[in-house]
């Protein structure tokens, strides 16, 4: 009988491994996530089409305010920190857990002097506990200087009927007093053309499963987090694709400077065909044929004088 519950069991959790979940499938998996600067994690203005403003960020490569963090390539290429080694970080991480957990249990750092190794196995674990202690105080306090954000935030600019927002003629208007270098941007009828083109771009790349496609209009932080969607999604057998998108309305939440850098902030609701298959071609969520809506805030950066690349997506709330 003992074994019958746990076959039953296994065979129950292959099932829900091996079955697609239905989930908001399109680039950014109905997620909230990317960088706006020193604007990461605050909560962009209310517009009409998205008037409960956005989610918070849910994954972010900025750090948050009150960190240290070690000094990247930030910013427009969404912060990336140091240099660290993901194999070395798991492996002292294991060592440090397995040690833990010996002490915690009464069994000693790794099983103590008791353990397999006996006498010798007890010098090695002070020997790798003296590792690990240099090796994290050269990680976390070798001086590295913090990123500088300041406060602070612009106006947006209201949309206009029809489709996206125009500009403000003399540009936005600082709410809540300027400060922390930042001054406000106007946002022309070229760049909400802009803003409509990525959108359909990056929906296009997304569902060719294009990445040299979408790191040209999106940022390397961004291209990460599709890069990893796009491979669950393999891992479980199945292709989303995004089809006929159509914007259905959009204004601007705020436009600022800061940096060296330019941001758009833009609540966005479109509507498309979003499908996901399995290998076979059977469609395993969504409709071929209905179209779905949804409501998002997608930030986007340039340099002066440059293109508009993806920075961010926010779920309206």
């Amino acid at each position: 009988m003992r074994r019958t519950s746990v076959l039953l069991a296994a065979a129950a959790a292959l099932a829900l491994a091996v079955t697609p979940v239905p989930v908001d499938a399109r680039a950014g998996s109905g997620s909230s996530m990317g960088s706006r600067g020193s604007m990461t994690f605050s909560a962009p203005p209310a517009t009409r089409t998205a008037p409960y403003s956005a989610q918070p960020m849910q994954r972010s490569m900025t750090p948050q305010p009150g960190y240290a963090p070690q000094r990247g390539y930030g910013g427009m290429m969404g912060g990336y920190a140091g240099n660290r080694s993901p194999f070395m970080s798991g492996l002292l991480g294991g060592l440090l857990g397995a040690g833990i957990g010996g002490l915690l249990f009464g069994g000693g750092l790794f099983g103590g002097i008791h353990g397999g190794f006996g006498f010798l196995g007890f010098l090695l674990q002070i020997f790798l506990i003296f590792l690990v202690v240099r090796w994290l105080v050269r990680r976390f306090l070798g001086g590295q200087p913090a990123m500088a954000n300041g406060p602070g935030l612009f106006a947006r600019q209201g949309g206009m009927p029809g489709g996206m927002g125009g500009s403000v003629p003399g540009g936005g208007m600082p709410m809540g007093g300027g400060g922390g270098g930042r001054r406000p941007v106007t946002i022309a009828p070229a760049d909400y053309q802009a803003f409509e083109q990525i959108l359909q771009a990056v929906q296009a790349a997304w569902s060719r499963r294009d990445l040299p496609a979408l790191q040209r209009i999106a940022t390397p932080e961004m291209v990460a987090y599709f890069s990893e969607q796009l491979a669950d999604q393999a891992s479980r057998g199945v292709v989303n694709t995004v089809t006929d998108l159509r914007l259905l309305q959009g204004d601007l939440a705020e436009a600022w400077a800061e940096q060296g850098r330019e941001y758009a902030t833009v609540a966005m609701r479109f509507s498309m065909i979003d499908v996901t298959r399995d290998a076979a071609g059977r469609v395993v969520d969504g409709s071929p044929t209905e179209h779905v809506t949804a409501t998002e805030i997608w930030t986007f950066l340039r340099a002066p004088g440059g293109q508009w690349v993806l920075s961010a997506i926010q779920q309206a709330r």
